[in-house]
């Protein structure tokens, strides 16, 4: 049987048209959380970036906590932290940290950003995220250690200090990427990997190999781009807006490209055709998601976004609570039964 988990994915984007307030969004979304706990969804996860307009969270650990101290058996995690922006040490006390206060449920993912005014005002070079990635990892984890090992690298150096208190539940450490080079990169550095519309998973797998691990042992945390609705049409003629306003601001911030080289869209229609989002009834929902999960094992979280920006709270809930109550147990009950068919 597979051992899935099955979770809601935030980034807390507030748009001036949405007409509230960021506190009470805040409160609404925390408060979803913890009833969305209660309907049984498994996992949050947070993303982050900086100085947009529509508040998209620069303090996803702020929120992580938050969440902690209001559920008891949800994990937590980062899909993802821009970790290249940061200073590595902080990064691994605010983790280990997050850890100790959720006894152990937070796992820390990372990836190596693209959009160049967070770049320049964090005062680091574009063109060098895939060190500060990758040594930012490599003192990530000797600090969860306590090693008191110096490190001196190229980007970072770590003193010949032990960073304290250590976890003690080491978190996973989980690396997202989308193209070739960097997969493999994650692949070599990385607890799992953090995928982006179910694409790249074989690259993923292929890569470990390619690195000297196995495929058996890859963990893929796929985040979907998908509406789960009984009249997917009709959710979308009345959201579709929300989700072009995120992926064009996405691709206006260079996420799929250099900026200019992809056009924005203008129609909602045109995600579909694209790929960007699809669209589910709760049948087709099942049979996707169990065919995937069947054909892909090593996928060990699937996570939706819980509202898209500008979307009112209680009309993210609506599509959880059918997530949550006729499409994750089903998907889990044809897992169940594969499973127990004698070979």
């Amino acid at each position: 049987m597979s051992d899935c988990s099955f979770g809601l994915w935030y980034d807390f984007r507030n748009p001036a048209g949405a007409d509230r307030g960021f506190a009470s969004f805040y409160q609404q979304t925390m408060d979803q959380i913890s009833w969305a706990e209660s309907m049984g969804i498994d996992s949050v996860w947070l993303t982050e970036h900086h100085f947009m307009d529509d508040g998209y969270t620069p303090s996803p650990f702020v929120l992580a906590g938050a969440i902690g101290e209001r559920t008891n058996t949800l994990r937590i995690g980062t899909n993802l932290v821009v970790s290249p922006l940061h200073n590595p040490i902080r990064l691994a006390e605010d983790a280990a940290t997050l850890s100790l206060l959720t006894g152990g449920r937070f796992s820390l993912g990372i990836g190596q950003g693209y959009w160049a005014p967070e770049f320049e005002a964090f005062d680091r070079n574009l063109i060098n995220r895939p060190s500060l990635l990758e040594e930012g990892a490599e003192i990530i984890r000797r600090s969860w250690s306590g090693s008191p090992e110096e490190f001196t690298g190229k980007r970072f150096s770590k003193p010949g200090l032990p960073v304290t208190p250590v976890p003690e539940s080491t978190p996973d450490l989980l690396v997202g990427a989308m193209a070739d080079v960097a997969i493999e990169r994650a692949a070599r550095i990385g607890d799992g990997f953090l995928s982006t519309q179910n694409h790249h998973h074989a690259v993923y797998l292929d890569a470990l190999e390619k690195v000297g691990k196995s495929r058996a042992d890859g963990k893929i945390y796929a985040g979907q781009w998908a509406i789960v609705a009984d009249d997917p049409e009709r959710e979308w003629a009345r959201i579709g807006e929300y989700a072009m306003y995120q992926i064009n601001m996405y691709i206006g911030m260079g996420a799929f490209g250099p900026v200019g080289s992809i056009p924005q869209f203008t129609d909602p229609a045109q995600l579909l055709e694209a790929g960007s989002f699809t669209l589910y009834d709760p049948g087709t929902a099942i049979d996707s998601l169990t065919t995937m999960l069947r054909a892909t094992p090593q996928i060990k979280d699937v996570h939706f976004w819980a509202q898209l920006p500008g979307e009112s709270v209680d009309s993210g809930s609506a599509r959880i609570e059918l997530l949550a109550s006729r499409v994750v147990p089903a998907v889990r009950a044809r897992l169940a039964a594969k499973a127990e068919v004698p070979a």
